[in-house]
């Protein structure tokens, strides 16, 4: 992908409120357990107790090691219920960022910021990584994992029609507008499981 996509692939078949969608919780896994492992693992590796975390998009799971206490967790998202479930945030936040990109924060708040398996439903996703290279530290990461599951009628129609290269290549670029560099992809894909695709940036 190398030219820029036109704005209508940032429409969704259901543009109705994100707040009546997301009104219902769903306290479901949305990739295999073998991949959610593969994602814990990565945070193991990545991630320090010292870190000050915000899980962004976030539900009643996290997929942060057990074994490890972080000095703060954050979760923002749609559905309290599903919010207060994590037993690993500190903060909770309920936040449409569809609605209001601005990420309610002061600036260098965070050493990381996670969205997992939910940056295809972003309708505004140059805004928000600008918000998230702002709230990160100096030299604090942007850790997006994808995985190849949505629901159709909330994901953005790039995320539908790319090819999985496409939507990583697609991910590199909001990290690039959003002022993030030494931007990787990382192929953590279990075997025999839904794929793991890891885009990483840090906010030098």
């Amino acid at each position: 992908m190398t030219d820029p996509l036109p704005d209508h692939m940032f429409n969704r078949q259901d543009d109705s409120a994100d707040e009546a969608f997301y009104a219902t919780p769903r306290m479901v896994k949305h990739i295999d357990d073998a991949t959610i492992s593969e994602i814990t693992r990565f945070y193991e590796e990545i991630l320090t107790s010292e870190d000050e975390l915000l899980d962004l998009m976030s539900s009643w799971i996290s997929h942060l090691p057990e074994a490890v206490t972080y000095r703060k967790v954050t979760g923002l998202g749609m559905n309290l219920d599903e919010l207060n479930a994590n037993a690993r945030l500190d903060q909770t936040l309920v936040h449409n960022l569809n609605k209001t990109p601005t990420l309610p924060f002061p600036d260098a708040s965070f050493n990381a910021v996670m969205i997992v398996v939910s940056i295809q439903y972003l309708t505004r996703p140059f805004e928000v990584f600008a918000e998230i290279q702002r709230v990160l530290k100096p030299g604090g990461k942007c850790i997006v994992a994808m995985s190849h599951r949505l629901f159709p009628t909330k994901a953005v129609y790039a995320f539908q029609t790319l090819a999985p290269q496409d939507r990583v290549q697609l991910v590199k670029e909001y990290m690039r507008q959003g002022g993030l560099s030494k931007i990787e992809f990382i192929d953590r894909s279990p075997e025999k499981a839904d794929p793991l695709w890891i885009i990483q940036g840090i906010n030098a």
